[in-house]
């Protein structure tokens, strides 16, 4: 029928797909023969073989040509050729959604499912629960549940996969088949058994009572099934991660009893889930690390490459529990499979110590070229997290990462490296002429447009600081000479940030910024003409305000502002103060890299979660004369986890009013809450003038309610207030399985914690990427200076993250980390204060008995000065 390829034939890729030039017309012309007398067997089944190679090529098949096909098709069943009714019942799933009237051969397949030859039963359920809808299934329903509990194991399992797929469509019904399912669950066959079991978990997973009783009644009886076993720890970790359920619980104790079984499967999954469970002490790590130490030294390539990478993810949190494999990871750094050595090397790179770093990296060298993308990416992460470890370690790193970066690669890869050398710059300030260098060589020869911006933003940000600025001038001319309008752009933006921090440099950036304006694209020009003015001017305040630090506002907030501006023509001028601020991002604690979209083209900037609350709250009437959000809090919890109700409080802070949104969930499912507000009593001059109530809290979804409160316009410096908050509301009792309520309820409240409006409330992060243009461009006509006496703090690191916690400020060039066995520290933090007054502290803190602190103040606006200082106090 088909010509049997041998492996040589594969190999070379000549001839070893006999489909590959398959035309549509001609497949069609020819399943004209399923219509000749006597049936020839043989060609009908490679025709129908063809048939279904197309669909699942993706070839688009027009419903009268599809039904065509389909209706000769259903002459072959007059054929008792066994492989080529298997064949039909294949071809009428896979056209059962594109040809009509499909339902046609309901009888042929109803007479096979019942008939007395098994081989044709499954294949025939699966073939009628495809073309079945659910207005035709209680006609097969009788059958269906025969065939659950049918001693057959294919005819069984056909029968539950297939109601599984219905479940989406026809609940009900399905919902009525559970005893068979049951009876079913209790096989002595592993795959029925399985397949039983995950009908049931679907049919009962929204109701998490009968998911804890359902593994409960498994976890005491046993299952024969490993396959079943794993199903029953994936539920019992869900189960778990969903009730916050402690390792004191018995499913805890049941997913660990699974390390003890005997088959391999099902002794991974439970290591696994008990790794993957978040807050797992070391302790409780323990038996499921040991299990995989064991693996790590099995014959099997599969278990070696699960356990070691399973190992590696541990490593991540718990470097210490890994500790004890470390024998058995280097035995697996000569394994003949390169993934697993590699997993094996940066496992270690993790858990070891400082001595064997070099070691380690010479063995990582010798197959490093042998190895996929995919997994030098690994080794790179490994390699930033190392440097986070080892800091003293830092230039055997880069030696070796610049070594990385000559070698050919992706971009995913070369984007890892240039993460890990950015990080280590920033991280070790020694490290920052080698690392700038490596940047500079590799952006001469890159491929990448975000890379080489990335880099070149860089050397703008750190190479004007260097003892030698002028050797990185080279190397970004350059890429205006030689690159693509992106980076042309980006290496003009660099140049002006070195003109505005060197005096001596100025004149020879001038010259540069003027080729620049003679370039062929007018992002290029426009920014060129734009530095060139700035510079010329040679004062410190606007090179701080257009060069260094630039805008600080939300650019879909600017978007929609402009746009707004543009509907309702004005005389007066654009005012940038009604533009929201952009939130900062979180660059902190870079322990993983996130994956970025390996496009060149800039995608669609995505909205902060500030910018979705800004419409949430713009789409409430109420709220529409409130002007723009200036900053959202954090959720503040309000209620213990385990209450009947849990209540979330956001803060969002407006330029003369807060708004505190309460997200409450009802836990009850015999209660239908309705209006419920929270009442608030504020302990200062604020006033609380509106409430919008959550009109309906039904059992287990989440609704919001809000509370506007106008600050105080006569004591401006009143930033701090406690408030008293009761959740007020209509209780109705209902039927814990319909939730139909009662027509009569009952007004209920329930008391909550105190919320607290501190004046971090009242300032926004802002990121000043040069600190120092950005003080003397705020100037020192407000400026003031108190020295403090922290008593109860005992190191400089505390202190700093107590001020800059309290304050709500952003700290700037990496002064959040103080350097190790120092005895004083200064502080810079940037910020804005509610009705946009830019405001900046610089705390200059000195360890003896406790801290004492010397903070300065500078702000556009004295009562901001005198604010943060009386806030300190």
């Amino acid at each position: 029928m088909i010509k049997k390829f041998d492996k040589k034939d594969e190999e070379s890729g000549s001839g070893s797909n006999p489909f590959q030039h398959l035309e549509k017309s001609a497949v069609l012309q020819e399943a004209r023969i399923f219509n000749e007398t006597p049936i020839n067997p043989r060609r009908c089944l490679h025709i129908l073989t063809k048939i279904i190679y197309l669909l699942n090529q993706g070839e688009h098949f027009g419903t009268t040509e599809a039904t065509e096909a389909f209706f000769a098709m259903t002459r072959l069943f007059q054929s008792n050729d066994q492989t080529l009714r298997r064949m039909c019942y294949l071809t009428i799933k896979e056209m059962a959604n594109i040809s009509e009237d499909v339902i046609i051969v309901t009888s042929s397949l109803t007479k096979d499912m019942t008939g007395k030859e098994d081989v044709y039963r499954g294949p025939a359920i699966r073939a009628l629960c495809r073309i079945t809808d659910s207005t035709m299934l209680q006609a097969i329903e009788r059958y269906m549940k025969q065939a659950i509990v049918d001693k057959v194991p294919s005819v069984s399992s056909s029968a539950l996969v297939s109601s599984l797929h219905m479940v989406k469509r026809s609940y009900d019904v399905v919902k009525r088949w559970v005893n068979e399912a049951q009876e079913a669950a209790s096989s002595d066959n592993i795959m029925v058994q399985y397949h039983a079991l995950g009908l049931l978990y679907h049919l009962r997973k929204n109701d998490r009572l009968a998911v804890t009783k359902m593994l409960n009644k498994f976890t005491k009886s046993g299952l024969k099934s490993p396959f079943a076993y794993c199903m029953l720890i994936r539920i019992a970790s869900k189960l778990l991660d969903e009730t916050e359920g402690g390792h004191d619980s018995p499913l805890f104790d049941f997913i660990e009893s699974c390390l003890r079984n005997k088959n391999e499967m099902v002794v991974y999954e439970a290591a696994s889930a008990i790794v993957h469970m978040p807050n797992c002490t070391a302790r409780e790590l323990a038996p499921a690390v040991s299990v995989l130490q064991l693996f790590c030294s099995s014959p099997k390539a599969a278990l070696r490459y699960a356990a070691v990478r399973t190992l590696n993810k541990v490593a991540m949190k718990h470097p210490s529990a890994v500790t004890a494999c470390n024998l058995d990871l280097e035995n697996l750094i000569t394994d003949s499979n390169r993934s697993i050595a590699t997993l094996a090397i940066t496992t270690l790179l993790k858990t070891g110590s400082e001595s064997s770093v070099d070691r380690l990296m010479k063995q990582i060298s010798s197959f490093v070229s042998e190895i996929s993308d995919e997994f030098k990416v690994v080794v790179v992460q490994a390699i930033s997290a190392l440097c986070q470890k080892y800091p003293r370690k830092h230039s055997v790193m880069m030696n070796f990462l610049s070594n990385m970066l000559r070698d050919d690669g992706g971009f995913e890869y070369k984007r890892a490296i240039v993460d890990c050398i950015i990080s280590i710059i920033e991280e070790n300030p020694e490290s920052k002429e080698t690392g700038l260098a490596h940047l500079c060589e590799f952006i001469e020869d890159c491929e990448h447009t975000v890379l080489a911006t990335k880099i070149l933003h860089l050397l703008g940000k750190e190479g004007p600081r260097t003892p030698q600025p002028s050797k990185y001038i080279r190397f970004i001319f350059n890429r205006v000479v030689l690159e693509s309008e992106a980076v042309r752009a980006a290496a003009v933006s660099a140049l002006a940030k070195f003109g505005a921090q060197n005096d001596d440099l100025l004149p020879s950036v001038l010259v540069l910024m003027q080729r620049c304006m003679m370039d062929t694209d007018d992002e290029v020009r426009d920014r060129a003409t734009f530095y060139m003015n700035v510079l010329q001017q040679k004062q410190k305040a606007l090179n701080a305000a257009y060069i260094f630090n630039g805008l600080s506002v939300s650019i879909p907030g600017l978007e929609k502002s402009l746009h707004q501006y543009t509907l309702e023509p004005s005389e007066k001028p654009f005012d940038m103060k009604s533009v929201p601020l952009a939130t900062t991002p979180i660059t902190e604690h870079k322990t993983d890299m996130a994956p970025i979209a390996t496009s060149k083209l800039p995608e669609k900037l995505a909205p902060s979660r500030q910018d979705i609350y800004q419409e949430q709250l713009a789409a409430i009437p109420e709220f529409q004369a409130l002007g723009p959000l200036f900053k959202s809090s954090e959720q503040v919890q309000l209620t213990e986890a385990e209450t009947e109700y849990v209540v979330r409080c956001v803060k969002h802070t407006f330029a003369r009013h807060m708004v505190f949104q309460f997200d409450c969930t009802n836990t009850l499912n015999d209660q239908l809450l309705q209006k419920v507000v929270v009442q608030m009593e504020p302990s200062e001059s604020y006033e609380v003038t509106n409430y919008i109530p959550a009109t309906s809290l039904p059992y287990s979804q989440p609704g919001s309610c809000y509370t506007l409160v106008q600050l105080p316009d006569d004591d401006p410096a009143a930033v701090s207030c406690t408030f008293s908050c009761t959740m007020k509301y209509l209780v109705k009792d209902c039927d814990p399985n319909t939730g139909e309520p009662d027509d009569d309820g009952y007004d209920d409240e329930y008391v909550l914690e105190d919320l607290e409006v501190t004046v971090a409330d009242h300032i926004q992060k802002v990121l000043k990427a040069n600190f120092g243009a950005a003080w003397e461009e705020v100037g020192d006509e407000f400026e003031k200076e108190e020295t403090f006496a922290l008593a109860s703090v005992q190191t400089l690191d505390e202190a700093v993250g107590n001020i800059i916690s309290f304050l709500g400020m952003q700290p700037c060039e990496r002064s959040d980390k103080v350097p190790e066995n120092k005895n004083s520290h200064v502080l810079f933090l940037a910020g804005v204060f509610r009705g946009c007054h830019d405001v900046l502290v610089r705390a200059r803190l000195a360890l003896a008995d406790g801290v004492t602190m010397q903070v300065t103040v500078r702000s556009s606006e004295e009562t901001v000065v005198d604010v943060i200082l009386a806030s300190v106090g």
